[in-house]
């Protein structure tokens, strides 16, 4: 059997190199994306080095329409056959709705739910002719929650991730194809993405419960995807919360959300 080989997307860092890490040592071959092409190197030469597997790094920024296919073009030149797909890349848009521009709306759209819905239509026949794939979409515990002021669409991506990977496990159930589609929703997972939305001094305020390491959360999306679970909340806190935001009274939730919106999201 040829070796299993996976793309994974904002894998410079955080979740995404841990996603690598964790694929590698599996002994999957590796393709990391990114826009960081040092970054992304520096991994791939990790990863060759402690796990003997072949990588590959394509800088790309899936901001830009068009990015799917020059990576895919790329992956095709090397000659690889993609088995895996993890959609990690993301990251937080600070703002209202009102206070930020349509070109970083569109912009974020296009990262965390254009690319990763385009990545797995263009992947899924090569998997479905082979009878095997395995889609992760690092969704969020945000896509439980109910909506609240500032990041405005964030919520409602994530939630719309874990629709789209409830669909896909559905049609792969029905039609036989031997593909498996996993919507991992970590809750608080230390990396450097409230380092770059900003939000670094108030989460850090936050109670230590509610934060995972990234290999646990890592771990957790590969086994759910493995057994073809659909959605999969890693962590007793984030279950936790995750069931209470389906069981309190709709109001109730919302004003627990937003009474705490100011220590993790920014409005301004």
């Amino acid at each position: 059997m040829a070796q299993r080989k996976v793309l994974i997307t904002g894998a410079s860092a955080g979740i995404g190199a841990e996603f690598a890490r964790q694929y590698a040592a599996r002994g999957w071959d590796v393709a990391l994306t990114a826009r960081r092409k040092e970054r992304l190197e520096q991994l791939a030469e990790e990863l060759e080095g402690s796990f003997k597997v072949s990588t590959l790094s394509i800088s790309a920024d899936l901001g830009k329409p068009g990015a799917v296919d020059v990576i895919l073009a790329d992956i095709d030149a090397a000659g690889w056959q993609i088995d895996g797909l993890v959609n990690n890349a993301g990251y937080g848009l600070p703002g209202t709705f009102a206070n930020t521009s349509w070109e970083d709306q569109a912009a974020f759209m296009q990262v965390l739910y254009i690319a990763p819905c385009e990545l797995a239509h263009k992947l899924l026949p090569g998997m479905v002719e082979r009878k095997f794939g395995r889609i992760i979409n690092v969704a969020s515990l945000a896509g439980y929650m109910p909506g609240s002021s500032g990041h405005t669409l964030y919520a409602s991506v994530k939630a719309g991730m874990i629709r789209f990977s409830e669909s896909m496990q559905a049609e792969s159930n029905a039609m036989g194809w031997g593909v498996n589609c996993t919507a991992l929703c970590p809750g608080f997972t230390w990396s450097e993405f409230h380092d770059l939305n900003g939000t670094r001094e108030q989460t850090n305020k936050m109670p230590g419960w509610m934060w995972m390491d990234a290999g646990p959360v890592v771990q957790t999306g590969i086994e759910a995807v493995e057994t073809g679970a659909p959605v999969r909340v890693p962590g007793g806190a984030n279950k936790f919360l995750a069931s209470l935001s389906r069981v309190l009274p709709e109001p109730v939730a919302r004003a627990m959300v937003q009474g705490q919106t100011k220590q993790y999201r920014r409005t301004e």
